[in-house]
């Protein structure tokens, strides 16, 4: 028997309105007991609390849950911001750490230039490493100082710690610096303590190569190289480096200047030897040879004895 929908919702209604009208009467109780300032009100409240709140505890755990999962996200969200700003301020640190790297390299250079002891007739002038114009079969860098600083072609060029290269090319602001591991760069050098000279040749490598070694027999690893003033190109006893043996056995050079780190280079300014042209006051003046030879012959008359004269003979009826 199929149901009436209109007598439905006849039923339906009436229910309807009483529940409500209980759930606002509850209401307007609740909010009446629970805004009475009286004793014997409040310990209503109390009990009622007491009896209803502790059978609540398994409806509250999801809230209680939902908040505590809040929380965790909010201090989730406060620890990643932490953490960025941590970030920044570490990338902050390493960029004044770098920074702060690259002042006590300088000044240690600096400190270098200051301390390294050099002929007192030999001044300079300190120049900045503007670029590196090398390559793999060329290696020079450019400098900042030129001509208007009287730089010339050929002076010795040194970095902190010893001899780097020499000046092939002078602009006006600028100049070039050959290195002395490139190509084109010829040294005359001097081998201590064994006194041998050789030349060093650079070759592009990191240890130039030794030739024409007087003795090759004394010269051992480690000895210290030094440059020579053979043929007036640079001056004598700058730094250049130490003896070292590679696996063909041949004697090669480690550079004193630290090519990987040049900062900071100071142009020698070499000034050009005295030449003695005169012979001197104490050496006789050249004279032709039959000068020569006329002297000698006269010394040799002087110092032959004089002849004895021979005796008379006797004649007869002497006595």
């Amino acid at each position: 028997m199929a149901s009436n929908p209109r007598q439905d919702q006849d039923f339906i209604r009436p229910v309807r309105r009483v529940l409500v009208g209980v759930l606002v009467t509850t209401l307007v109780l609740t909010f009446l007991v629970w805004r009475i300032d009286s004793p014997r009100v409040e310990q209503f409240r109390m009990a009622v609390i007491d009896r209803v709140v502790p059978s609540f505890d398994w409806a509250m755990r999801p809230v209680a849950r939902a908040v505590a999962m809040a929380e965790n996200f909010r201090s989730y969200a406060r620890i990643i911001e932490q953490n960025q700003e941590l970030r920044r301020e570490l990338q902050q640190m390493r960029a004044w750490r770098e920074a702060a790297l690259q002042l006590e390299q300088r000044n240690a250079q600096l400190l270098d230039l200051n301390q390294v002891r050099l002929d007192p007739q030999l001044t300079h002038v300190t120049g900045v490493v503007m670029a590196d114009s090398g390559s793999p079969f060329r290696k020079s860098v450019l400098l900042n100082v030129g001509a208007r600083d009287g730089v010339q072609d050929g002076w010795a060029v040194m970095d902190g710690l010893g001899l780097a290269g020499r000046i092939a090319g002078v602009g006006n602001r600028t100049s070039r610096v050959v290195l002395l591991n490139d190509t084109t760069s010829a040294l005359p050098v001097v081998i201590q303590p064994s006194g041998q000279r050789a030349m060093l040749v650079g070759d592009t490598s990191a240890f130039p190569l030794m030739e024409f070694i007087e003795s090759p027999d004394e010269v051992r690893p480690g000895d210290r190289v030094i440059s020579s003033d053979d043929g007036g190109v640079f001056p004598a006893g700058l730094l250049v480096g130490e003896v070292v043996q590679t696996r063909d056995r041949r004697l090669r050079v480690r550079i004193a200047a630290d090519y990987g780190r040049l900062e900071f280079l100071r142009v020698l300014r070499s000034q050009p030897r005295e030449r003695i042209t005169d012979t001197g006051g104490l050496v006789a003046p050249l004279r032709s040879l039959g000068d020569l030879v006329d002297e000698d012959v006269a010394e040799d008359a002087d110092l032959a004895p004089d002849p004895v004269p021979d005796p008379a003979p006797e004649l007869p009826g002497d006595g």
